[in-house]
């Protein structure tokens, strides 16, 4: 009975030695298997980083374009601006430059038709011949013409045909025949009130300052 349960304690002891290393083998090698499986999901995390990464990038790369396009943009449009400003201040010196111009050609033009002597220089319409042109209708006559419808020159529309100035008034054109007397102001045309009038033989453009002077005129239905 003794040598059996020797044997039997021995047997035990040698099978538990044998089990033991078992076990710790299979411990280590499960704590390869953890480390791999923690290396395998940094590499994913680290992979999925890289990727969220790498979208953002495109997303960041607009907002660099707009913000050169902006910077690019901003110099773009103060130069407009500039140009735009300066464009503003040339007009006015522009339309001054052209009114000036025109108030030296009409100068200029209304100087040529000024009379050296008047009387010997001026004609009626009885000296000319007689008036043979077109008759202006009583109706219109009465609204228009006569001494109770004044207007200046330079509020009407004036033409130059060659060294002769024509204006229209009452839906007609006008030219004189006859210079105007040299002492008129300079600026008659500017400030004087002038009327047109028909006196028995023809028509006449009269200044209210200078009643006794009659200047020719011709009439241009165009």
């Amino acid at each position: 009975m003794n040598r059996f349960g020797v044997i039997g304690t021995t047997a035990l002891f040698l099978l538990s030695g044998f089990a033991a290393p078992a076990g710790a083998r299979q411990q280590g090698q499960g704590k390869p298997q953890k480390q791999q499986q923690s290396k395998a999901s940094k590499q994913k995390q680290s992979k999925s980083q890289g990727r969220q990464q790498q979208a953002g990038r495109p997303q960041a790369q607009p907002r660099q374009q707009q913000q050169r396009q902006q910077a690019t943009r901003q110099p773009q449009q103060r130069q407009q601006q500039q140009q735009q400003a300066g464009r503003q201040q040339r007009q006015p010196r522009q339309q001054a430059r052209t009114q000036q111009s025109q108030q030296r050609q009409q100068s200029v033009v209304w100087q040529n038709q000024r009379a050296t002597n008047w009387k010997a220089q001026h004609r009626t319409w009885q000296q000319r011949g007689g008036y043979n042109g077109y008759r202006i209708p009583t109706n219109d006559y009465n609204r228009y013409y006569g001494q109770n419808h004044m207007f200046r020159i330079n509020t009407l529309r004036v033409v130059y045909v060659g060294s002769y100035p024509r204006f229209q008034y009452g839906g007609f054109w006008f030219r004189l025949l006859d210079p105007w007397p040299q002492y008129w102001a300079n600026n008659w045309y500017d400030n004087d009130e002038m009327y047109i009038a028909y006196f028995g033989d023809g028509y006449y453009l009269c200044n209210r300052a200078y009643p006794q002077d009659r200047i020719a005129i011709t009439f241009y239905l165009n």
